[in-house]
């Protein structure tokens, strides 16, 4: 099984649990980058008019990314990992997941966050998604070597 981690990171927190995930799991890792960097006002939740704000309000916002995943087809088990943004995933992981498909694979979200938990980016890829072999994803926040170990394996078997 060829397994890869894919993660978006605005702030260097889910880039930290994505690296530590991918050892674990023996996935390769991949960073989803935005053409355009977040900057920390981009990033001003508080400011209705902020990046961040303005994509997370338009359903149908689709964020440029750098797209230079090769051989994407070739994953068996896809995890996608992201910072919660307004109780789900930032857009670019609708870009990301539009561009390489993964239809038939194993996808496994991961998210960090501050207050909120992975529900609402679960149910809402799940149902956006349905030719996605999707398993329960997990709030990794602090996660341990164990948590991810047993994150990992509990997914390994769950395919």
């Amino acid at each position: 099984m060829k397994t890869l981690v894919a993660y978006f990171s605005a702030t260097g927190t889910t880039e930290a649990v994505a690296r530590q995930l991918a050892e674990v799991a023996g996935a390769d890792l991949y960073e989803i980058k935005p053409e355009v960097k977040y900057t920390d006002a981009d990033l001003d939740w508080r400011n209705k008019q902020s990046r961040s704000s303005v994509e997370m309000a338009d359903k149908s916002s689709r964020p440029a990314f750098v797209k230079d995943l090769k051989d994407a087809g070739s994953y068996d088990v896809i995890y996608i990992g992201f910072p919660i943004w307004w109780y789900t995933a930032p857009t670019i992981i609708n870009s990301f997941i539009e561009e390489y498909g993964f239809e038939g694979k194993t996808v496994i979200l991961f998210a960090t966050s501050g207050s909120s938990d992975i529900t609402g980016a679960d149910k809402q890829f799940h149902a956006q998604y349905p030719a996605i072999n999707w398993k329960p994803g997990k709030l990794l926040n602090g996660a341990t070597q164990k948590t991810l170990e047993d994150f990992s394996a509990h997914s390994a078997r769950s395919k």
